[in-house]
């Protein structure tokens, strides 16, 4: 009996140690299986993030995989700009109106700024225990385990992956840190391949936007629309919402906008840019884009001014690279916008050539346009003298010498008169051919009072945003004396600065004319008229040069009704009191 009891008990130990066993092996293939699981989980994460090309998208996709990966509550990715703080953060977890509550973005301080300072995984069960931790801004939600690791794209280091709040335990175990070091390699890999692809379709951009410039070229489109084709397309390509092409002025260390598109155009159209900008004064040096991340707190350029008002990220590129630049273009974002990077502007110098190629052929077919302008004039001035004049005097000389075959009274005035409006004709043939011809004496157009006017309509283009009409009417290179030109340059400089900031007007004609030895400048608008408050300084000072030549200042409504109408009158003949001025 008691030999078939121990043999009982010896059997029972075997079944005991066998269930521990069955227990063990269960365990292990719990484990096993887990570790299958997650290593699909790990492969299939991995292949996700690989299938896409989009940048914004990888992130995205990076990020959520790393949640679920680790059994996060809460995951985040920091891209890390050249500042080396957080330029993106991209947040799973927590929605939207979570996100608002918070408040801005964290930048790369405390405890998120220790993976920036040193780029290896960090495991902690309680992240508040760290002496680099800050605490949470009002509003944040709890969070106890934490465990970071960074993405590096080849050798730089691309950001880093954030992740808090184990769901399955209290912390996050050395099998956490490996699976999300893995997802991280792979991050970086996909990470350059979007890179990679996104240069690529910029590339493509910039060819394409080459593409429509050269063919605008090519068809001999004004400069103008060449130059806002340029700006827009350059705009468009690396999201910018300013673009502006700034020109040299000849003779000066200064810039004077030529095109100015989108925000603060009006303002910044008006803007005069000193080549001894820090700024642009190293971008006209520079073979390569000049960048800055926040432009209205750059060292390189003033407090407060104006050009940079509303601005953050701006890059500018010199136009034209061999020799001295002939101006700038640039491009701006708003405070707090991307900074421009390589990918943005790397093919931007060579798309700004094309902008000075459009300045230098606007600037040839200009010097084509005088020489043809002034050979016109020496034929016109040389038909009239060999030809007309000749042809005058001989029908004078006919008409003389038949005076004295005329006995009535009548009949011999009349043919006296004759004579003598001969002779007036004559004398202004004479006066407009040596008006030609002095036009062709080697000075240049803009000296004379017409190319003078034309200069400063064509100047005030730009400020208010349309050209105005011109008519210029009788002898005012000839007859109207260098000083009182002066004056009428001044007044339509003024006029038309007035129409610019207060009228609003969608057109403005001005008409300059020299008949019977006075000299009237007629500068009309469609706008609201001179509101009450504006400053009458302007004005004043036209009343004022009227007065001293002698002549008047007329402003009213215009005839067709709405609108202003400026007519500055002076006479320009000897008698008059301009002459003796």
């Amino acid at each position: 009996m008691s030999g078939d009891g121990r043999g009982g008990s010896e059997e029972h130990v075997p079944k005991l140690r066998l269930d521990e066993l069955m227990g063990e092996l269960q365990v292990r293939i719990d484990a096993v299986r887990g570790t299958r699981d997650r290593l699909h989980g790990l492969l299939e994460a991995v292949l996700s993030v690989g299938r896409e090309l989009d940048l914004p998208q990888v992130l995205r996709s990076i990020v959520e995989a790393a949640v679920v990966l680790v059994d996060a509550e809460y995951g985040a990715l920091g891209v890390i700009g050249a500042d080396q703080k957080l330029s993106e953060f991209l947040t799973v977890g927590i929605d939207e109106e979570g996100r608002s509550e918070i408040g801005a973005l964290p930048s790369g301080h405390g405890l998120l700024g220790e993976l920036i300072r040193h780029p290896v995984p960090l495991r902690l069960p309680e992240l508040s225990e760290h002496p680099a931790s800050y605490g949470f801004p009002p509003h944040h939600p709890p969070m106890h385990s934490f465990l970071g690791v960074p993405i590096r794209v080849r050798e730089e280091v691309f950001g880093n992956l954030y992740l808090t709040e184990k769901h399955s335990a209290r912390e996050f175990d050395a099998e956490d840190k490996s699976v999300l070091s893995t997802l991280a390699v792979a991050a970086g890999v996909a990470i350059e391949n979007a890179r990679l692809y996104e240069e690529t379709r910029m590339r493509e951009r910039w060819q394409r936007a080459g593409g429509k410039v050269t063919s605008m070229l090519l068809t001999g489109a004004p400069s103008a629309d060449v130059m806002e084709l340029i700006v827009d397309e350059a705009r468009k390509i690396v999201s910018a919402d300013m673009g502006l092409i700034a020109e040299r002025v000849p003779g000066e260390e200064t810039l004077r906008p030529a095109l100015a598109v989108g925000l603060g155009r009006e303002e910044r159209s008006g803007l005069v840019l000193s080549a001894r900008d820090g700024f642009v004064g190293a971008a006209l040096g520079a073979a390569e884009p000049v960048v800055s991340a926040d432009i209205e707190h750059d060292s390189r350029t003033g407090e407060g001014e104006a050009q940079w008002a509303g601005l953050g990220p701006v890059v500018a590129v010199p136009l034209g690279a061999g020799g001295k630049p002939r101006g700038v273009l640039l491009l701006g974002r708003v405070p707090g916008g991307t900074p421009f990077g390589d990918v943005d502007t790397g093919p931007l110098l060579g798309f700004a050539d094309q902008a000075a190629l459009a300045l230098e052929l606007a600037e040839r077919r200009r010097d084509a346009d005088k020489i043809t302008l002034l050979q016109d004039q020496d034929r016109i001035a040389r038909d009239l003298h060999d030809l007309a004049i000749q042809r005058l005097f001989a029908a004078g000389m006919t008409l003389q010498s038949t005076q004295r075959f005329m006995e009535h009274p009548e009949g011999l005035e009349r043919l006296t008169r004759t004579v003598d409006d001969l002779d007036e004709t004559i004398k202004i043939i004479r006066s407009t051919i040596f008006g030609l011809r002095a036009h062709g004496g080697g000075g240049r157009e803009s000296d004379g009072l017409r190319g003078r006017v034309a200069e400063a309509v064509r100047a005030s283009a730009t400020s208010l945003g349309f050209p105005p009409a011109l008519r210029i009417e009788g002898l005012v290179e000839t007859d109207v004396p260098g000083d009182i030109a002066d004056h009428a340059i001044a007044v339509l400089s003024e006029a038309l600065s007035n129409a610019a900031r207060h009228s609003g007007a969608q057109a403005v004609d001005v008409r300059l004319q020299c008949a019977r030895s006075e000299l009237t400048l007629t500068v009309t608008d469609d706008g609201c008229g001179m509101p009450g408050d504006a400053g009458r300084s302007g004005l004043k000072n036209i009343q004022e040069r009227a007065v001293t030549l002698g002549g008047t200042l007329t402003l009213g409504e215009r005839p067709e009704g709405g609108g202003t109408r400026l007519v500055w009158r002076v006479p320009v003949n000897a008698d008059g009191a301009a002459a003796g001025g």
